[in-house]
């Protein structure tokens, strides 16, 4: 049975919003329009109005549903902290998504992702275009994975952690809150040390 159309305003009118926005059209439902500290209600975004600065949340929250659409994992994190309000979780239509995987809200799967059975999504993630999660992935809050990631199966991310364009982890691997994880790099071992870590293998970058 087909979903009814939901309201939703997008918070972030940048290129990450954008795209948040083509799922939300693609998925059916109404964009009203978007909320963003630096442009003013005389832009438009793709023919979306600015409907005013992210504090005027409150204003429209009897209205819709709200989705970040910033891709710093932190400037989530301290959004959702500060407005309690109801989050929409988006879903592109061309997403291959395994009957039993678990997607919290406010997370965006964008296009061409596989997220295979067993996989826990947290709050305000973001899955991005081509990326591939496979079986038993434990992916914690306001996660970024990047477009073209490959995740092995039974993988667990800690909060806040950011896996670059194109990087690899390997399964079985376990990776700490607040790292990053660099474009092409691949993970063959457990990282239990905040940083930064890049090539391949993944080895973290010291005196940064």
């Amino acid at each position: 049975m087909k979903k009814s159309s939901e309201n939703i305003i997008i918070i972030g009118a940048g290129g990450h919003g954008k795209v948040i926005a083509d799922i939300i059209i693609k998925s059916g439902d109404c964009l009203l329009g978007f909320l963003d500290d630096n442009l003013s209600s005389e832009n438009n975004i793709s023919g979306y109005p600015i409907l005013g600065k992210i504090g005027d949340i409150y204003k429209f929250e009897n209205k819709a549903k709200f989705i970040i659409g910033i891709g710093n994992n932190y400037t989530r994190k301290q959004i959702t902290e500060k407005y309690k309000v109801i989050w929409h979780t988006a879903i592109h239509p061309s997403a291959v998504i395994a009957f039993d995987v678990n997607i919290e809200a406010g997370t965006v799967v964008m296009a061409n992702t596989v997220i295979n059975t067993s996989a826990k999504i947290g709050k305000h993630c973001i899955v991005n275009s081509g990326a591939i999660v496979e079986h038993d992935n434990d992916i914690s809050n306001y996660v970024h994975i990047s477009p073209n990631v490959s995740i092995g199966g039974t993988v667990k991310l800690g909060e806040l952690t950011h896996i670059g364009i194109g990087a690899t982890i390997r399964n079985n691997i376990s990776i700490t809150s607040q790292c990053t994880i660099g474009a092409g790099a691949v993970v063959v071992k457990n990282i239990a040390d905040r940083g930064i870590y890049v090539g391949i293998p993944a080895k973290k970058l010291e005196n940064l």
